[in-house]
């Protein structure tokens, strides 16, 4: 097992190294060849070009494209100095540079945003995969009866409806529209009030939820009805053991495989920034940060939101091999 692991984070630091060195290259090297100046973008078109020179100077957009690389790769772990025009910052460690439109590192902006939206995302994930693989694996036992197909019929609407719809709906309904106001739906950090968090989170993780756990019910209860046909399921139950111990010993061990690759993609991808439900609720998350910056041509802010997604896919993958290797010790070996 250890091995394995090692063998996993050698692999995980790699992928690391590159997705950093293509992130900046998407977003600094394709501006610069299609003519945009990225230095004027940092003080806009009507700036002095004594003061534009001083930027790039600062910001060692003159630099050749290795050293660029270096300084950018550099200051992300141990951080970076800016000197240009007799003027001299330093970005500590993490460094992804400066706003072009406020002028402030970009790391703060990200650890601001980032609880909200690793707080969604790990809510919602636990409602949908409880509820999503148990209607699954209960319609899967009980295939063809009412629970079967009402439950695959609510599968269905979850997977059909847009989640921006569900939302509104849900605000309707408990928030604003019915006059019931049965909830909060005012964001509260959790350091200001636990009951406040859990009461401004719960309608974007019912919402959020309701997506998926319909997505995960559908190819559970098929999973789970082609391992029901398995010879070795049978050979279980012909040796006399519990139908419990059967389900949740040796189908469930089979079925959890293609749901727990579901769960590392589905849980990457939203802590990357669910922008639809964060909009509809108006949560101050990385997928809100992400709108303001591509509106406002932010390229730092932009540049650091797509690291920190695609750190957050990389680490979720990561955490579903180990579960894979505890699930079926024959992982290890590969």
């Amino acid at each position: 097992m250890l091995a394995y692991l090692i063998r996993r984070l050698f692999a995980a630091a790699v992928m690391l190294v590159v997705i950093i060195l293509v992130v900046f290259s998407i977003f600094f090297l394709v501006p610069k060849w299609a003519g945009v100046d990225i230095a004027t973008s940092f003080v806009g078109k009507q700036a002095d070009p004594h003061a534009v020179e001083a930027v790039r100077q600062k910001l060692g957009l003159g630099d050749p494209i290795y050293t660029q690389v270096w300084h950018f790769f550099k200051g992300i772990f141990v951080g970076r100095t800016y000197a240009g025009g007799g003027d001299v910052t330093h970005c500590a460690a993490p460094c992804f540079g400066y706003s072009f439109r406020t002028e402030q590192a970009v790391w703060p902006v990200l650890t601001d945003a980032f609880p909200v939206t690793l707080g969604l995302a790990l809510g919602a994930a636990v409602l949908w995969l409880v509820l999503g693989v148990a209607a699954g694996v209960l319609s899967a036992l009980k295939r063809g009866s009412l629970w079967d197909r009402g439950a695959m019929v609510i599968a269905l609407s979850g997977v059909s409806l847009p989640i921006y719809f569900t939302g509104l709906l849900s605000l309707a309904i408990f928030a604003y529209g019915s006059g019931l106001n049965l909830i909060d739906a005012q964001y509260v950090p959790l350091s200001n009030s636990v009951s406040g968090y859990l009461g401004g989170m719960i309608l974007p993780w019912i919402t959020l939820a309701f997506l998926y756990a319909a997505m995960y019910a559908r190819i559970t209860r098929a999973t789970m009805l082609e391992i029901l046909g398995e010879d070795y399921i049978r050979t279980a139950r012909a040796k006399g053991l519990k139908e419990q111990v059967v389900i949740g010993k040796h189908a469930m061990r089979s079925t959890m495989t293609p749901i727990l690759t579901m769960l590392g993609m589905d849980l990457g991808a939203l802590i990357g920034g669910a922008i639809l439900t964060e909009t509809t609720f108006s949560l101050p998350g990385l997928g809100q940060a992400v709108l303001r910056a591509i509106k406002n041509q932010d390229l730092p802010v932009i540049l650091g939101v797509t690291l920190i997604t695609s750190v957050a896919v990389l680490m979720a993958n990561l955490v579903v091999d180990i579960l894979y290797a505890v699930i079926d010790p024959r992982v290890r070996l590969s």
